[in-house]
């Protein structure tokens, strides 16, 4: 098991350098943050002498190499826009868009698991073959369509809840939180449920196909022969063996959800981690682009790492299978 941590270990550390590297090379295309931060009447001289200051005239290697050794000391650069450094501006937007995460991943853990056994169960019973026919179009449709159709019903027409913004939220210890006011929480129901339907429909369909794969197995014939309640049956043996691919794939949609912030936080002017990073594209702050780019890879890296870890601890073919 050392051995199999050692190796995955290694390769997110490599796949972070890569994230790193690709990030650092498309700063250079976009836009020039010298003009977006001093405008139009400051002279070509003056900007040049800023660019200076900024390091932005070094050779490439030269830039990327002191943004490695900086971002091993946890520096990861300073925005040109906030002024500050770009980690803690992160920071200061993730709360808002792990709340999201957190709250949307709820829905879809207790939506997908009762939906998807039913319907395993009792696939020609007409709700399962409802729920199979609405996670289609739930695929079928982009996650803006659903925020906007969303925002259409309910805060336009029926008015009942608000259709922008986090609301009221609460300071405990430097985090802002939403979920402990009311307002925060009305506030949040619309794009946690935009940004889940993105995963629901996903995770119906993989629960319900992956335990009627084990319930046609033989331990399950078995079970049934000894004459076992149909309860214990479906709840103990076979959902039990379900979720081990389920946690897999849960694992690595995680950090997909995360990136899909972007499109739901625009959506709903959630101001989180998604709205900041296109706020940086359309002001070509592009160390905060890098920053942004290397947390969340790295949050996609860890998340992936910590579920191979469990994968290999619960499932030994995995580990015997890394060493051939």
């Amino acid at each position: 098991m050392f051995a199999f941590s050692i190796k995955r270990i290694s390769q997110a550390l490599f796949v972070m350098l890569i994230i790193s590297f690709i990030g650092f090379s498309i700063r250079q295309q976009i836009g020039d943050p010298v003009r977006d931060l001093v405008g139009i009447r400051v002279s070509v001289e003056e900007r040049e002498i800023l660019r200076d200051k900024l390091g932005l005239n070094d050779p490439f290697a030269v830039q990327y190499i002191r943004f490695l050794g900086n971002a091993l000391k946890g520096d990861l650069g300073h925005s040109f826009f906030f002024k500050k450094p770009t980690l803690e501006v992160i920071l200061s937007k993730a709360p808002a868009t792990l709340e999201l995460v957190f709250v949307s991943s709820l829905l879809i853990i207790f939506m997908s698991i009762p939906l998807g056994i039913f319907a395993a169960i009792r696939p020609r019973h007409w709700f399962s073959r409802f729920s199979m026919g609405a996670s289609i179009v739930g695929v079928s449709i982009p996650v803006f369509l659903t925020a906007i159709l969303l925002i259409y019903i309910f805060s336009v027409e029926l008015q009942w809840l608000p259709s922008y913004g986090r609301g009221e939220t609460v300071n405990i210890g430097g985090w802002q939180s939403g979920l402990l006011t009311w307002d925060g929480l009305q506030h949040l129901i619309l794009p946690s449920i935009a940004l889940s339907s993105i995963m629901l429909p996903l995770f119906i369909r993989l629960i319900r196909s992956e335990m009627m794969e084990v319930l046609q197995s033989e331990y399950i014939k078995f079970a049934w022969a000894k004459g076992l309640r149909r309860r214990r049956i479906w709840f103990i043996h076979a959902f039990k063996n379900t979720l081990l691919p389920v946690i897999t794939v849960g694992g690595v949609q995680l950090g997909i959800l995360i990136a899909y912030t972007i499109l739901t936080e625009t959506v709903f002017q959630w101001q989180g981690m998604g709205f900041m990073f296109l706020e940086a594209v359309e002001r070509s702050d592009t160390s905060l682009l890098v920053a942004y780019m290397v947390v969340v890879g790295a949050l996609f890296v860890v998340v992936n790492t910590i579920v191979d870890l469990i994968y290999g601890l619960v499932n030994p073919m995995v580990r015997v299978t890394g060493r051939k």
